[in-house]
Parts: C-alpha cells; sequence; structure tokens
C-alpha cells in the first residue's frame, strides 16, 4: 500500500475558493493525513449480515418508485449523498468526508501554485462559513476580505443554512467574472457587502524583504505547497546576502499546505528535537523528527500569527515556540488538528477519515485550541497585515507609522537582547 502524507485542514474542512469553472479545488490548511493508492478492498459483512441494510433498501426502493420528479432520481448522486450521510453521521461533519472524483482531481491539482478565483480559504464555524484566510495578493484580500469575516450572504441571496460545500459551489466561478459576498467582519456587528472580481492567481508559498531601515528580515510564508522549504532556504540565502541579522517569520494568513513542508521549514531554524507529535486513537505517540541541515539555526528571530495560521502554519510555529527557539507574537491561530487518512474507492471517488491527532513537540493539543502567541497583540479594526512586496518601497518612517502593531512589536522584541528566547508556554 502506498501512502503519502498529506495536510489537510481546519477545525471543520477548508476550501480554498479557487474556482475552476466547474468544481471548487481544494487547497491548503490541510491536516496530516494518508493516502492509499489503490482503492479500498471491501471488508464489510454482507448486506444479509446487517439488519440495517434492509431499512435501507426499502428507502431506496420507495425513492425510485414514488419520488415524483423522476428526473431527479439518479443513482450515483443518490449513492454519493448515502456515502456522504453516512460520513456525517460520525459527528466528523465537514471533516471526515466523502470526495466524488472530480473532487478528488481538484484536491490533488491545489497545490500547483495556480489557482483560479477569488483567492480565499473558507471554513465551517459554528454552522456559518468563516474566511480562514484570503490567499496574499488574491483579488479577496485586494478588495477587503479579512481572516474571520464571516459569509452571510452571496450576490445577496442568504446562504444560511448551506453546508460549505454548497457556499464553495455558489461562490466559485471563471476567472474575469464578479461575485459579490455580504461578511461581518471580526468584532463588528455590521453587514458589508465585498465585491470581488475572480482571476487567475499565482501563489508564491514564500516571499520577503528588507524591514526599512533595520538589518531585519520579513520572510512571508503564505503557504506550505510543494515547494515552500526550497523558496524559504533561498529566500533565508538572500537575506543574509543582503546583510539581514534577524527574521521575522511571518505566517499570518497562512492556512496550511503539505506536512513535508511544514517539516522541512521547521527544520531550518531547529537542530534537533521533534516537529511535531502524531497520536492516534489508542493515545499512542510517535515523534516526527526535525531533519539536519538548517540554514538558521543561530540567527535571532519571531514568529507571526493570527486567526488565519492554521495547520501546517500551526505545527511550525508550536514547534518553534515549544524548543523555545522563537517568541510567537500576534493572535490565537485557528486550531487544526486532526488527521485524516485518505481511502480510494473502486470509481475514482475517495472517502477522507479522521484517524489520528498532531500535537506539538511538547504534547499540546492544537485542534480546537490553535496556539497561543508568547505576546498577544492585535492589529488595529480595519487594519491588515504588511506584505513583503508592500514594504520594499516603503521608507522606515513610513514602516514606523503603518497600522501592523504586530510587524512593529516583532521588531521591538528583536530589539530586545533577550528578545530572540520564547518564554516557555503553561
Amino acid at each position: 500500500m502506498n501512502r503519502r502524507r498529506r495536510i489537510w485542514a481546519t477545525v471543520a474542512i477548508t476550501i480554498i475558493l479557487v474556482l475552476a469553472l466547474s468544481s471548487a479545488s481544494f487547497t491548503a490548511g490541510y491536516v496530516v493525513g494518508h493516502s492509499n493508492a489503490a482503492p479500498a478492498a471491501a471488508t464489510t459483512p454482507a448486506t444479509t449480515d446487517v439488519p440495517e441494510f434492509e431499512i435501507f433498501w426499502q428507502a431506496w426502493d420507495l425513492v425510485h418508485k414514488n419520488y415524483v420528479d423522476q428526473k431527479a432520481v439518479d443513482t450515483k448522486t443518490l449513492t454519493y449523498g448515502a456515502i456522504q450521510g453516512m460520513i456525517d453521521s460520525l459527528g466528523d461533519v465537514g471533516h471526515s468526508r466523502f470526495l466524488t472524483p472530480d473532487d478528488l482531481k481538484d484536491e490533488q491539482q491545489s497545490l500547483s501554485g495556480q489557482l483560479e478565483g477569488i483567492g480565499a480559504e473558507v471554513s465551517m464555524r459554528d454552522g456559518q462559513p468563516v474566511i480562514v484566510a484570503p490567499i496574499a495578493g488574491s483579488p479577496a484580500q485586494k478588495a477587503g476580505v479579512m481572516a474571520g469575516d464571516i459569509i452571510l450572504k452571496v450576490d445577496g441571496n442568504d446562504i444560511t443554512g448551506k453546508s460549505l460545500d454548497d457556499v464553495v459551489n455558489i461562490i466559485r466561478g471563471p476567472a474575469g467574472t464578479s461575485v459579490t459576498i455580504t461578511v461581518m467582519h471580526q468584532g463588528e456587528t455590521a453587514q458589508t457587502d465585498i465585491k470581488i472580481v475572480r482571476a487567475k492567481i499565482n501563489v508564491p508559498s514564500v516571499t520577503w524583504a528588507m524591514l526599512p531601515g533595520t538589518k531585519t528580515a520579513h520572510i512571508l510564508v503564505s503557504q506550505f505547497a510543494s515547494n515552500a522549504t526550497a523558496g524559504l532556504v533561498t529566500a533565508i540565502d538572500d537575506a543574509k546576502d543582503a546583510g539581514a541579522t534577524s527574521i521575522v517569520l511571518d505566517l499570518r494568513n497562512d492556512p496550511g499546505g503539505l506536512l513535508d513542508e511544514a517539516i522541512g521549514v521547521t527544520s531550518q531554524f531547529v537542530k534537533q528535537g521533534n516537529v511535531l507529535l502524531v497520536q492516534d486513537a489508542q493515545g499512542k505517540r510517535t515523534p516526527v523528527t526535525v531533519r539536519s541541515g538548517g540554514n538558521a539555526l543561530d540567527i535571532p528571530m519571531v514568529v507571526l500569527v493570527n486567526n488565519g495560521t492554521a495547520s501546517a502554519a500551526e505545527i511550525t510555529a508550536g514547534a518553534l515556540q515549544d524548543h523555545q527557539r522563537a517568541k510567537v507574537i500576534g493572535e490565537k491561530t485557528f486550531g487544526t488538528g486532526t488527521v485524516l487518512s485518505t481511502y480510494h474507492l473502486s470509481d475514482g471517488s475517495a472517502i477522507l477519515l479522521g484517524t489520528e491527532e498532531w500535537l506539538t513537540p511538547d504534547g499540546r493539543e492544537i485542534w480546537h485550541n490553535g496556539i497561543t502567541p508568547d505576546i498577544d497583540v492585535a492589529l488595529p479594526d480595519g487594519a491588515t497585515p504588511l506584505t513583503p512586496e508592500q514594504e520594499t518601497d516603503m521608507s522606515a518612517d513610513e514602516l514606523q507609522k503603518s497600522q501592523d502593531t504586530q510587524l512593529l512589536r516583532a521588531l521591538q522584541e528583536l530589539n530586545n537582547p533577550a528578545g530572540s528566547a520564547a518564554t516557555p508556554t503553561p
């Protein structure tokens, strides 16, 4: 059985609204999981051995014989719906789930770095679709979508009670077309209409800039895609060549990505020990160790997080915090952490089933809890994090007058001789 480690995301499921012409794409914010390359073998008892199947077939026959709109009685649709209903009955709705062949194809292509849509990650939280994070430079971010936004309407239509998949289906569409989403920003009560023109989106995993007037490199990891570690290594090398003597590792609004990349990114800063612990249903914990050869093991650094920091990004933030390699500054992270295993079915569909959970090196649970920063700093209302692209055209004075209080606090911490060592978290 060929297994490959993936990361899925969020307290529920995170679906990126990178919307292909006919189906949604799934991407970052993944939780660690396994994938079975071959279709799962049938290991369940025959239906005659399960009395409850008699009820299922009674219902099946009644629908086929008596439903008024016979055009809607499609066998494949009913079968897929029954499988999804079975998975939902486990109580892990929106996380453990069923993927059609098209859904699975989109998920497998999601970390290519080229997306089409509005560019935002969405999760279901307390029965409401919530923006986990807009992708840096995406149409969603440029239009004013922020992490924590609750989606209330799409094109004026109330979406109360709709599933996450339904919301994605409504918002998705081809590049060049527009959609208006009505949101409630975190901490506000007023509704805000945001018109977004969908586009093709190139998503670099890592960008960086020297902060104006300093020798501090601001390195932004926007997602843990397949090239994140390589991009980070290049950014660190380039920053050192430019004279950087400290690093702000920015994981704000990073929805996650691949576990391998979380290990690789963390290993650039930590010499030895564990990146995370994987815990199974019996409570057995398996450590995932740091890889040797990091290229920023001693340089002073801090880490920035917010409530859009999820999954793989939380693994890295939690590991750096537990190893006391860096202080974590900002706001409590999103809180993902259930491991999904991917089981491929014979028709090309798949079941994603929660089988494990991951913890920080010190054994802290991230699922539902998130990573609590060492230094709690919120952005002012309406403010958005600065990006390296913006900073290349800024003066030192403009940086100091910016509303990115989290980044400014990071600089303050790095100027403190004791700022490079984190305080242990209780």
